[in-house]
């Protein structure tokens, strides 16, 4: 204790916390900004109801033509069981935002090396599913009660998110179910946090996904398909954006994203999962914590005890002489 006590007596461990926490700040505040932009996206977008219900016809039928399973039978296997309703009823109201707010926090401050390539593929992935819901305007199972859907929500509680009418909803738009970012989330997450720990168990994450699919579609709130594709377009983001150079706030416009996809993803060393490419610009290099040798990002070669136990592994320093 003594001993780290004098270290924060040392000269210049203030201001690099100071920055540290103003960095912290700046991404919090982008990413809340960046989701109110989303959601009042989805909002301000008036969906035209009759396509809607075309559309949830449409993905009807495929599916039954793909002999996907049916949701009506996994709802009406989830409704004699009351606190299993619930239980979805809850975690699908309460579980999908907190959840990955928690996971982006601790990437940002526990694994630095993995979070930009999630805040890029997080980025890419919502921006993706607010066109999807302007583009198809799909009504949700729940209100197919012509075959038998039941609004879990509505009937059973503990809590309804929507309002009865979902044509005079002035906070949600309830004909966006296509794709489903709560399968979408729910899977970066499960990815990203396999990705960062080390430990055996870092697997049981995936309980996450498997949940939330199981609650969107016992609740009727979605159809298979829509965890579907937002799974595809979750592996597809990731594609494109994973492997590239951390992109700043402030370069995240369509014109760079542009030139990025013109110029190609380089070939990456192997450090930090594939993620970090061999070379980056000096103040994209510094936002990283590497440093640059002969053209090349090497990793620091001063290590706390901690490191050896973060699960990311660091990119090889240079052959010892």
């Amino acid at each position: 204790m003594a001993d780290a006590a004098r270290q924060s007596l040392v000269p210049g461990r203030l201001p690099v916390r100071a920055a540290s926490l103003t960095r912290f700040g700046r991404e919090l505040v982008a990413m809340t900004i960046l989701f109110v932009i989303y959601k009042f996206g989805r909002v301000v977008h008036t969906s035209d109801v009759d396509l809607a219900y075309e559309n949830a016809q449409r993905i009807w039928d495929l599916e039954r033509w793909a002999r996907l399973p049916n949701e009506l039978d996994a709802q009406q296997a989830m409704l004699p069981i009351h606190g299993m309703v619930e239980f979805a009823n809850t975690y699908y109201a309460f579980v999908h935002i907190p959840a990955t707010a928690v996971f982006l926090i601790w990437m940002y401050l526990q694994r630095p090396a993995l979070y930009p390539p999630v805040r890029r593929a997080i980025i890419a992935m919502t921006a993706a599913a607010l066109l999807g819901h302007i583009l198809f305007p799909l009504a949700p199972p729940r209100m197919l009660s012509s075959y038998g859907f039941v609004d879990t929500a509505a009937v059973y509680g503990p809590f309804d998110v929507y309002a009865a009418d979902p044509n005079k909803e002035s906070l949600v738009n309830q004909y966006a179910a296509m794709p489903s970012l709560h399968v979408g989330w729910s899977m970066l997450v499960a990815a990203g946090l396999i990705a960062a720990l080390k430990t055996r168990w870092r697997w049981l994450w995936l309980v996450h996904p498997t949940i939330t699919a199981m609650a969107v579609v016992g609740t009727a709130n979605h159809y298979w398909l829509d965890g579907i594709i937002a799974c595809i377009v979750l592996a597809l983001v990731v594609y494109l954006f994973g492997n590239g150079t951390p992109i700043p706030w402030y370069r995240l416009n369509p014109l760079h994203l542009g030139r990025l996809l013109r110029r190609g993803r380089p070939d990456a060393a192997p450090d930090y999962y594939g993620i970090v490419p061999d070379s980056l610009p000096g103040e994209e290099l510094a936002e990283t914590g590497l440093s640059e040798k002969d053209g090349e990002a090497v990793a620091p070669t001063k290590h706390s005890p901690q490191d050896c136990v973060t699960g990311a592994r660091v990119a090889p320093g240079p052959p010892s002489p």
